[in-house]
């Protein structure tokens, strides 16, 4: 299954971090989120990457044309100007970097990605979440219930909104209160190829216009994670990530080593 992710925004709330560079291009222990996302995508069994590039794109394709050099041991010989590049970090990926324009909004991001995405279904992320999910699982709880989308719903820091649900199908979006069982999407969609045609055009946002057309016709369902997640919003929900992964707490490292 290939995974979409979202890497094209401004990142205005983590301006501190994202005046030069993308939000998914900002490091956790050292690492961009990005290469933190990809390492869970891997870790359920991940290996195709489209990332839908805007903002600062050209800074993705360094960090990925430069990758295997950065990571590992690396012999030059001068004389020559040939480079060895030992062992070490070399994950079988394959990765697609896709220009889908520097305005464009979310959901115009993804309509722009069809080609790629073809007639498969697909998972799909934003560049700046993580979180200890099963994506095994949330994969087969995609497929038993047959609709359209699938989104991860989880426990959100009181300032987003809210999913509103019948059973496991989300019937509505609504502003912020407390309530016992408060969700809100937290990315890490399954989707099928067909909610592209939910998107009209390049100003379209994911979260508003397709989503609601798809939780008004039943064709959107809510996977309950219980688990660790957290966005990387603001200046200090990425300090508290960088703490957790200075500390060994990191709950979203999933993968070996």
């Amino acid at each position: 299954m290939k995974a979409v992710i979202l890497a094209g925004g401004f990142g205005t709330r983590l301006s501190e971090e994202t005046i030069d560079k993308p939000k998914p291009m900002v490091t956790i222990g050292g690492h961009p989120m990005l290469w933190h996302i990809m390492k869970i995508l891997d870790a359920n069994g991940i290996k195709e990457f489209v990332i839908a590039l805007g903002y600062r794109g050209d800074s993705i394709k360094r960090y990925f044309f430069d990758f295997a050099a950065v990571n590992n041991d690396v012999s030059v010989d001068l004389a020559t100007g040939r480079m060895t590049i030992h062992e070490g970090d070399r994950p079988d990926w394959v990765v697609h970097l896709v220009d889908t324009g520097l305005h464009t909004q979310t959901g115009g991001r993804l309509r722009r990605l069809r080609e790629w995405i073809q007639d498969d279904t697909f998972l799909m992320t934003y560049g700046d979440g993580v979180a200890d999910i099963d994506l095994n699982e949330l994969i087969r709880f995609h497929r038993d219930h047959g609709k359209l989308a699938t989104v991860t719903a989880v426990r959100p820091p009181s300032r987003f909104g809210n999913l509103a649900f019948t059973g496991d199908v989300v019937t509505d979006f609504y502003e912020k209160h407390d309530v016992d069982d408060t969700r809100i999407n937290g990315g890490y969609f399954v989707l099928e190829p067909g909610v592209i045609d939910y998107v009209d055009g390049d100003d379209v946002p994911w979260e508003r216009a397709p989503l609601e057309r798809l939780a008004s016709e039943g064709q959107l369902v809510g996977y309950r994670h219980h688990g660790f997640w957290s966005c990387m919003d603001t200046l200090k929900e990425r300090n508290m990530l960088e703490d957790l992964w200075r500390e060994g707490q990191a709950p979203w490292c999933i993968w070996p080593g």
